[in-house]
């Protein structure tokens, strides 16, 4: 089994054997609620910043003062996903400093985003949470089955998108050209970001199924953590699609 989700594919839960404590659906929602709120609580503290300051009529002084914990949250969450990926035995320590790392960089984008269109990030958080609500309802009444041709085919798309933004990152750093759709808005560009918040979704779907696997497999106790840090990761990247997608929408 296999899921587009990096952190969870098909070797997760292989060669592992409880002997203690073991993986449970409780423990690694109750996680998950964890990971959720540090990443509030962080990413309120950043906004705040920022709100005082471009209150004040200082927009630029105000991103100034964000930005260190926008780059920083994002480099130093990149390093802690990749951390919590191979080393899954450390995920109760890992996980949390992913959530609260995650929190600054995406209250700092969320800030700057809310400045330019105001009540998108309200938008964006109800419509994330939602999606989440209905996807969790559509995968427990067995609506959607993680079928193989399925999971296929949600990991093929989402392979050939995370190609398509490494493609676009390459050509905006050494290069002035950008692949337009990605960026823009207009028909084609509201599509695309349409297209990638459909794949974001349909990951939560293999989510669920690998973390249920994982508690019926007696999986140890530490993968709750993981388990909940793989699902914060989509719902990461659901939300700054769908902030992306309502900002090309209001441009």
């Amino acid at each position: 089994m296999r899921s587009s989700n990096p952190v969870l594919r098909e070797s997760t839960f292989q060669g592992l054997f409880a002997e203690g404590d073991r993986m449970t659906l409780n423990g690694t929602v109750a996680k998950t609620g964890l990971l959720l709120l540090l990443a509030v609580v962080t990413g309120g503290w950043t906004w705040h910043r920022f709100d005082t300051l471009a209150a004040a009529g200082d927009v630029a002084g105000a991103f100034a003062a964000i930005a260190p914990f926008m780059w920083g949250g994002l480099i130093v969450g990149f390093v802690l996903a990749l951390a919590s990926t191979f080393l899954r035995q450390w995920s109760g320590i890992t996980a949390p400093l992913y959530a609260i790392a995650e929190g600054f960089a995406l209250g700092g984008i969320s800030s700057f985003m809310e400045l330019r269109y105001h009540g998108i990030v309200l938008q964006a958080v109800m419509l994330t949470a939602g999606v989440l609500a209905v996807m969790l309802v559509l995968y427990r009444t067995r609506v959607i089955k993680v079928t193989d041709r399925f999971r296929t085919g949600v990991v093929a798309a989402t392979g050939a998108i995370v190609l398509l933004y490494l493609v676009d990152i390459g050509l905006r750093a050494f290069t002035s050209i950008q692949i337009p759709f990605i960026h823009e808005s207009g028909m084609l560009g509201i599509g695309f970001s349409l297209l990638v918040v459909g794949l974001a979704t349909f990951n939560l779907a293999l989510d669920f199924d690998l973390i249920e696997r994982g508690t019926q497999a007696g999986a140890p106790k530490y993968m709750e953590w993981y388990g909940a840090f793989a699902l914060m990761v989509t719902l990461v990247w659901l939300y700054m699609e769908i902030l992306r997608l309502l900002s090309k929408a209001r441009r």
